[in-house]
Formats: C-alpha cells, structure tokens, sequence
C-alpha cells in the first residue's frame, strides 16, 4: 500500500484541493504496475506517484481530467484490443494499449473535489442556524465573529474571532454570508469581495442592503465588485424568525450548487494531445520524448519501439 501517496491524500483534502486518485486493482504480468500501486492526478495533469509505464499514464490522466470534471468515479481497462468486449461493462472505460507490451491493467479512478464551504461573518441566532444547517448538508463551516468564542458554542473549532480570510482556502466553491446586524457590514463585505468566492450576500433589509451598495460605491468598490453581492441574502420569504432567515439561505446556496453554481472548477488549460499512429494511444506533446518529422507533419510517440516502426513503414501507420 502506497501510504506515503494516501497520506498526501488526507492532507490535501483538509486543504480543499481538488485531484483524482488512481489505484491499480488487477494488472496482467507483464505490466509494470502492481495491484496497489496508487498516483494522484492533479487538475493541472501532473501525477505524483506510479501506476505505470508510458503507455498507460497518458490514458489515465487523460481520463482522470474526466473524472475531475464531471465528478464520477470510473473504472478502466487498459490491455490488448482482443480483450477489450470481454471487458465491457457498466460503466467501465476500456482503452486498447497495442504496444510492445503484453500486459493489462485495471485502474480505479476516484475525484476528490472540495466540499462546498459556507464562512459566515457575525453573531445572532440566524448565524447559530445557517452554522447548524449547513454542518448537517456536511459542508465545510467556519464562522468569523469578532465578539470571541462563547464557552457554550457546540463548534468552537470553527469560530475564528478576526476578520481575516487569509488560510481558509476560499474558491469558487465557497458562499460568504455576513450577518453582521449593521455593526461592521461594510469592512466585512470589503474582505469577501477580495476574495474568489463563489457567492457573497448579506442578510438585511432591502432598505440597509441598498444603503450598502451606495456606502460600498461611494468607497470606490468597483460596480463589477458589487455586481458580486447578493443582498438580501437568500430567498425572499418575508418577514420570518432567525431560523427561517438561515433556511431561506441555505435553500438559495443549495440550490445555486444544483445549479452548477458553488462547484470549484477543477479544470485546467488542456494539454495537447496527439495520437501515436502506430498503437493509437494518447500522447502529452510537451512531455514526449519520441518525435518525428514525415512529410512535414509531426508524430508523437509513446515509446522508441513505436517511433522504430514508424520509420520503418510511415504509410503503414498514415
């Protein structure tokens, strides 16, 4: 078991890093992957870890990029093209490897994506509420409130008492509330607009949230700033009790994330592919090492015996 691999894993979960981990569950000699053997795949294609030779890391990159966008799990089978019907089940990717090699793998294919993030800044019982609902949808929770931690709060781990977003890896997939009640609305709306989340909104009024946007526009807060804001917050239910202010909240950001919304886009520029004529497999043209030049065209290869044969017999493989 690779624990040095799961152990990075962990870590970077705590971290709101996004990555797909990859784990070979059956492999055919003479395959150099081993059953066990883990790599994480990052948004950007790089891959920490091993699961195997030149042939088959393209494939699984390529399809954990896949995996990471669409958020899906997926098992693949790697191995001869003569295999690849018996292979074929639900929801299996099967990819045929025509080198050299003799050998097959099966590779599970898991995307880690951050789990949405709610940061409320202030203190009243509709923060105590959207705190509590938003812990039972398992989001990730942390409220700012300047006032300190109260001894009889049930989650003082998540109390933090300084405006202060710095360390709390804020991204498209994090929704800022700040429920300040007047006290210091506009700094707490500063700070969030500085940041990459997802959603900002405060709950007021119609009459404090329009006083706001002037305070903030008068403060020089760009308009494509405070196009970001959502104020009031949530969904408009009328004159309703803290708790119901909190649900009317949540309903919104869940169903923004329904949407599509609240969702850190885990996609990175797309890499250039091309596809070695001779055994048909995925090539990254910037990290391959075999390269011809035929006819003014350029080749791509994934290894020097499928470069060999190419410049043996071009118009077989064109």
């Amino acid at each position: 078991m690779d624990t040095a691999v799961l152990a990075e894993a962990s870590a970077l979960v705590e971290q709101r890093c996004a990555f797909a981990l990859a784990t070979v569950v059956w492999r055919r000699a003479p395959s150099s992957g081993h059953v066990g053997s883990k790599a994480m795949v990052f948004p950007d294609g790089r891959v920490r870890g091993w699961l195997g030779g030149a042939c088959a890391e393209p494939t699984v990159v390529r399809e954990a990029l896949a995996a990471l966008e669409d958020g899906r799990s997926r098992l693949m089978f790697l191995g001869p093209p003569e295999e690849l019907g018996a292979r074929e089940r639900d929801g299996t990717v099967v990819v045929p490897m025509a080198c050299e090699s003799e050998g097959a793998l099966e590779v599970y294919l898991e995307p880690f994506l951050p789990k949405p993030q709610l940061v409320v800044v202030g203190r009243s019982p509709a923060v105590h509420a959207l705190t509590l609902q938003a812990l039972a949808l398992d989001w990730d929770v942390v409220v700012i409130d300047d006032g300190g931690v109260p001894a009889d709060h049930p989650r003082a781990d998540i109390v933090r008492t300084a405006l202060d977003f710095r360390g709390l890896n804020v991204d498209p997939s994090t929704a800022v509330v700040v429920a300040t009640q007047g006290h210091y609305d506009d700094l707490a709306l500063r700070a969030a607009l500085a940041t990459d989340a997802g959603y900002v909104g405060v709950v007021a009024s119609e009459k404090r949230a329009s006083s706001l946007l002037r305070m903030l526009r008068d403060e020089g807060v760009d308009d494509a700033q405070l196009a970001r804001m959502h104020a009031p917050a949530g969904l408009d239910l009328g004159p309703v009790a803290n708790e119901e202010i909190a649900v009317a909240v949540l309903a919104d950001l869940v169903a923004r994330r329904a949407s599509g919304a609240l969702r850190g886009s885990a996609a990175a520029p797309s890499r250039r592919e091309a596809v070695d004529p001779v055994c048909t497999m995925t090539v990254f043209v910037d990290d391959a090492k075999h390269h011809t030049v035929h006819e003014g065209n350029d080749y791509w290869f994934c290894s020097a015996g499928c470069l060999r044969a190419f410049e043996q017999a071009p118009a077989m493989f064109l």
